[in-house]
């Protein structure tokens, strides 16, 4: 059977980070990468859920939400991908910094967070998604520009 490009990269050597996974056509796949993998720490399901509804919505809201394709978690709880049509990548880490202020100035519940609006509605907290956020906007602060997986 073929293997998946996300499958392909040796996760031992990512760290966290922004990473482009794969281009296809005019669709990107970024890799949102909030800690290094197989490194015993993963995030919890409720911070995961939390900032998954906030950036979602947020970046979907923002300057770039047109042209977002979908935003959600990785299965191993350590990090989130963006798919995004036709932007070049600084300009998607820019908005997503911008999302990650926004979440952590937020005031306000959880964005989504009421039973009608979420199939786990109970499992949503505004502070754990703002330490998460806190702590992935302190590694995007010093991205390079590169968005290459290191070798």
């Amino acid at each position: 059977m073929k293997q998946i490009a996300s499958f392909s990269v040796d996760h031992d050597k990512i760290t966290a980070g922004m990473y482009i996974s794969r281009i296809d056509g005019d669709i990107t796949t970024f890799d949102l990468r909030t800690r290094k993998p197989n490194a015993g720490e993963y995030m919890d399901n409720i911070t995961m859920h939390s900032v998954e509804h906030m950036l979602a919505t947020l970046l979907r809201n923002g300057e770039i939400g047109d042209q977002i394709i979908y935003f959600g978690p990785m299965g191993c709880r350590t990090g989130f991908y963006l798919l995004t049509r036709d932007l070049a990548p600084l300009k998607v880490l820019e908005a997503l910094k911008v999302a990650l202020e926004q979440t952590i100035a937020h005031k306000g519940a959880v964005f989504g967070a009421t039973r009608r609006e979420c199939g786990n509605y109970l499992e949503l907290d505004i502070e754990a998604a703002r330490v998460e956020c806190a702590r992935y906007l302190e590694v995007l602060k010093n991205h390079k520009g590169d968005f290459r997986y290191e070798a």
